[in-house]
């Protein structure tokens, strides 16, 4: 894996948060870390956890300060704040700063034309958490293979990386960034239907969840395609058919599809400052 150089992470939320967590638990040292937060509550967690943090309610020039002498910065603050966030830390930046975003919809043209710096977008998402993220990286017209190695690097040490164009980041977006909520939602509702048939919460949270979890963790060890692992628990005639048909007769692939271009068309009105 390519060295990671000292990180700035600008507003460490749950993205952010989740990432920098991801890295200290691969090996990363919490002392090559600095943040920037809001709140002094939010920078005294993180200290505790080793890592060099100012809080802007303590020092309006946190950001500028937490960038000074990064090789690698990464914005976590929402797409609305970027602009303004790189304005602000533009002349703190290292001539060969690597500035790395996971904010959606905002695009590298749009960062390029704030600060001199190879920028890269990327959307990884909350599992970064446990180490089986799933992220996108885009390079801007600036980064070459040397700044993606590093991308790749960060965002390796907390799961999977898939290099695309960066116009298909808002679908990546869509499926993947997105993609936990989608999964919690069905848990949740897998959940309230498993209530309705007569069981108590913690049970019926326990059926779905447990399902979900150990139906990946089969995928993923056997290597078999979704529907051959589907086919096989689908007895012909069964109750398991039944279910399939039912979910089938719901056109599951257009509602995806249709969640999928309305989360696209949210990209493209946050790039267009919406």
């Amino acid at each position: 894996m390519t060295t990671l150089p000292s990180l700035a992470v600008l507003g460490a939320g749950s993205m952010a948060g989740a990432i920098v967590r991801g890295l200290i638990a691969s090996g990363v040292d919490p002392a090559s870390v600095a943040v920037s937060t809001r709140s002094t509550a939010s920078a005294e967690a993180w200290r505790a956890e080793g890592v060099r943090a100012v809080a802007l309610e303590d020092d309006p020039d946190a950001n500028a300060a937490v960038v000074a002498g990064a090789g690698l910065v990464l914005l976590g603050v929402k797409p609305a704040m970027v602009p303004d966030t790189l304005r602000e830390v533009a002349g703190a930046l290292a001539p060969d700063a690597v500035v790395v975003s996971v904010a959606a919809g905002v695009t590298t043209a749009t960062m390029e034309s704030l600060v001199p710096n190879p920028v890269i977008r990327s959307m990884p998402n909350t599992p970064a958490l446990v180490r089986r993220a799933v992220t996108g990286v885009a390079a801007g017209s600036r980064a070459g293979e040397a700044e993606l190695a590093l991308a790749r690097a960060l965002f390796s040490a907390v799961g999977a990386v898939v290099e695309l164009p960066e116009e298909q980041i808002d679908a990546l977006s869509a499926i993947s960034g997105s993609g936990p909520a989608t999964i919690y939602f069905l848990v949740e509702k897998l959940t309230e239907t498993a209530e309705r048939l007569g069981f108590d919460h913690d049970d019926a949270r326990l059926l779905a969840e447990q399902t979900l979890i150990g139906s990946a963790y089969l995928l993923e060890s056997t290597g078999e395609e979704p529907a051959e692992l589907r086919r096989r628990v689908t007895s012909p005639k069964g109750t398991t058919e039944r279910i399939i048909a039912v979910l089938d007769e719901a056109q599951l692939t257009d509602v995806f599809e249709r969640a999928a271009e309305a989360a696209i068309a949210r990209a493209r009105e946050l790039a267009a400052g919406a």
